[in-house]
């Protein structure tokens, strides 16, 4: 499906042109990955790829960014790997060590929770190749080919299905031209990317809210009781009401970070970015279970993919550091 989606000319909207993408805005990207997520397209890791691509733009050599580019407009997957078995959301506790061997790095360790690393032809990988000062030093990325020996890529079965992946590391061996931006400058090379991939998670989210709504909207005004369609009563019509404002003021907020981002102020990202996800994907989990309810024994069936949408919308508020993570964010913006 993303290399139909490739084919069509709609993969890489806000990629630079010069590196061969579409050369869009972001509020383009958003719409997007708004409209697909709504259409249920398959194409859920490719927000993957445009997360990682962030930081290639900003920090990678002329090469990386072509070869990232080219591949995600291509319809290929791309990964990040920066979660391991006792670092998730705090990142700055990655262990995973790189050490230099005359002209490469050698890599021994897991990664784990890595979205499409089954499916990428490359992989972003946090490492940490000096452990002399403080835990946000000494970080370093690394650009490795995901078919690169030594490198077993594991799936992790979900709830959703498998989506992520551990990823076991032993002896693989990397140029040291592969490292993205500087060694040791890992932490503040990826912040801004996060901040980024919260947009892209909210958006997507914000899809999965509006095609839940789309299909309860669509029961209630048909489904009869009492001689009369559900969406009549009152408790129900609040309800859809409720959701309805939820949606509609997500959105408004989503798009209007996303402008800012284009218009170059990216002074409140961090925290806006993380309201923005907090609030997408709890919507889109509240609308999924709001309908399960209003739709009875048939939002709990198969048949009416209702189940599908609530099993999907568990996730996201767990991507990208849960949102828990993202309160304290925005905790810290307000000087608490």
């Amino acid at each position: 499906m993303l290399r139909r989606f490739a084919e069509l000319g709609w993969l890489g909207i806000s990629l630079p042109a010069e590196h061969g993408g579409q050369g869009g805005t972001f509020v383009d990207e958003c719409l997007f990955l708004e409209e697909t997520a709504r259409g249920l397209a398959p194409i859920t890791a490719y927000g993957t790829g445009l997360t990682a691509a962030q930081t290639y733009l900003h920090w990678g050599t002329d090469e990386q960014k072509r070869t990232i580019v080219e591949s995600i407009c291509a319809g290929s997957f791309e990964a990040i790997a920066l979660s391991e078995p006792g670092a998730g959301s705090d990142l700055a506790s990655a262990r995973m060590p790189a050490v230099l061997d005359g002209d490469h790095f050698v890599l021994d360790g897991q990664k784990t929770w890595t979205t499409a690393a089954h499916l990428a032809a490359h992989i972003l990988v946090l490492t940490r190749t000096d452990s002399s000062g403080g835990k946000h030093e000494g970080l370093t990325l690394l650009m490795v080919p995901a078919d690169v020996p030594g490198l077993v890529v594991r799936p992790i079965d979900t709830m959703y299905g498998h989506t992520v992946n551990d990823l076991y590391f032993t002896d693989v061996r990397v140029p040291a031209d592969a490292v993205v931006g500087t060694v040791g400058g890992a932490w503040r090379q990826l912040n801004r990317g996060l901040g980024v991939e919260r947009l892209i998670i909210a958006a997507s989210s914000l899809g999965a809210a509006e095609r839940s709504f789309d299909d309860l909207l669509g029961y209630v005004t048909r489904r009869e009781q009492f001689g009369r369609t559900i969406g009549s009563f009152q408790a129900v019509r609040h309800r859809i009401a409720d959701l309805a404002t939820e949606i509609a003021l997500c959105r408004a907020f989503l798009y209007d970070v996303a402008d800012r981002l284009d218009a170059g102020d990216e002074s409140g990202l961090s925290r806006d970015s993380s309201t923005a996800k907090i609030r997408c994907t709890e919507a889109a989990k509240q609308t999924a279970l709001e309908a399960v309810q209003l739709m009875g024994g048939y939002g709990y069936t198969r048949e009416f993919g209702m189940e599908a949408q609530v099993r999907k919308a568990l996730a996201p508020p767990i991507y990208g550091g849960t949102n828990e993570i993202q309160r304290e964010i925005i905790s810290r913006s307000l000087g608490l």
